[in-house]
């Protein structure tokens, strides 16, 4: 069995709970190990931290799943962590099973370093993003399709961080049947389709549904701008909660389509106007024709990756939150997200005050945003807060 030694000085963050063990604060490796096996972790004087698996390219050595040194991280381990978390989501409002939408494992929130695993109704999507998960993708496939009951689970293993881990993007079907080439599934009042084979991530963005419900409160009577609009998920919730209209502005148009089909869905087509467009380009053009919104929601991708693009992504952040402020009227909503996790809460805070001193306005903040409890975040992991959002009113 491999034992991996941190250095005297660097072992306070997993004494504290910290489930990673960075390549920095090794000292040596014991016994040798091979990636994705179970090591143990110890201080410098042999005392045991726990056991994880071993991912020797990644700047990750180990993440730990089990502070017990006897335990082993094994396809045990892995069932009884599965069952435990697919348990935690029944606690939850959510629709029925044959219909949602959920996320069933997320990673670190979940006891599962390396681990993401999505629900459409009844097919789940896994994401491997570690080295030590990967090894074990055969182990947590068959306890996935038995646990959830599900009709086949499929792979979408494409994420930056696989690079990261030295491994390579995959795709495909690991167990039971190929998912059909759309799956319907329902946050009520509202019914999307999803290509759970070439859509974003596992098949769409699941962090931001409960969001939309809270957005859509401010919706009645409102013209709405969906600024990154993607499949069109917080337009159609503002309209079936009585909006006026909705623009939609996306750079890509294949997603403009599918919110094209999910608005035909939900019978608001009719109120909805499209725009295939750079969304910065195209929000200058409507502050320059003097265009006003009684709801502006911007949900940008992530503009931070890494430490070093903080200044970039703050400007970033700043320049489309400068334009989302200027094209709501007085009296009206700004409901602006995050999705960065290196930008955390006070620093988007302070960012967007500094773009409505710049703008002019002056905002209230009504609600703040997170992302909801099917993305559990651990205490001891304040990385896997990453969504932040602000709703706010703009006078």
């Amino acid at each position: 069995m491999g034992a991996v030694v941190i250095k005297a000085g660097h072992v306070q963050p997993v004494w504290a709970g910290h489930p990673w063990v960075f390549a920095q604060a090794v000292d040596r490796i014991e016994g040798g190990a091979a990636p994705g096996e179970d090591v143990e972790v110890r201080d410098a004087r042999g005392n045991s931290l726990g056991r994880g698996l071993y991912s020797p390219g990644s700047a990750i050595v180990v993440r730990l799943y089990t502070r017990s040194a006897e335990a082993r991280v094994d396809g045990a381990l892995f069932a009884d962590r599965i069952a435990r978390a697919v348990e935690r989501r029944t606690a939850l409002d959510l629709p029925s099973e044959q219909t949602s939408a959920v996320r069933l494992v997320n990673a670190e929130g979940d006891d599962l370093p390396g681990l993401i695993v999505d629900r459409y109704a009844d097919f789940v999507v896994c994401q491997f993003l570690a080295a030590g998960a990967d090894a074990w993708r055969s182990t947590l496939a068959e306890a996935l399709l038995e646990l959830c009951s599900a009709t086949g689970v499929y792979e979408r293993s494409e994420s930056g961080l696989r690079r990261k881990e030295g491994l390579q993007s995959q795709r495909g079907l690991l167990l039971g049947s190929e998912p059909p080439a759309v799956i319907e599934v329902q946050t009520p009042p509202t019914r999307h389709l999803v290509d759970i084979v070439n859509g974003q991530k596992t098949g769409t963005y699941l962090d931001q549904q409960w969001n939309r419900a809270r957005v859509a409160a401010y919706a009645r009577d409102a013209r709405v701008l969906d600024a990154f609009a993607y499949t069109g998920g917080f337009a159609i919730a503002c309209l079936r909660a009585g909006a006026a209209g909705a623009t939609l502005i996306e750079t890509s148009a294949e997603a403009l389509r599918v919110a094209e089909r999910d608005a035909e869905l939900n019978a608001v087509a009719g109120a909805c106007e499209l725009s295939a467009n750079n969304v910065f380009d195209e929000l200058r053009v409507l502050r320059d024709a003097e265009r006003q919104f009684g709801l502006v929601v911007l949900d940008p991708p992530k503009f931070v990756h890494s430490a070093d693009q903080l200044r970039s992504g703050s400007r970033g952040y700043k320049d489309i939150n400068l334009l989302g402020l200027q094209l709501v009227k007085p009296g009206g909503i700004l409901a602006t997200f995050s999705c960065s996790g290196h930008v955390d809460g006070a620093l988007f805070q302070k960012i967007v005050a500094g773009a409505a001193l710049d703008a002019g306005r002056d905002a209230q903040i009504l609600e703040r945003l997170s992302q909801p409890p099917d993305h559990p975040v651990a205490l001891e992991f304040p990385e896997g807060e990453y969504l932040k959002g602000l709703i706010l009113r703009v006078h």
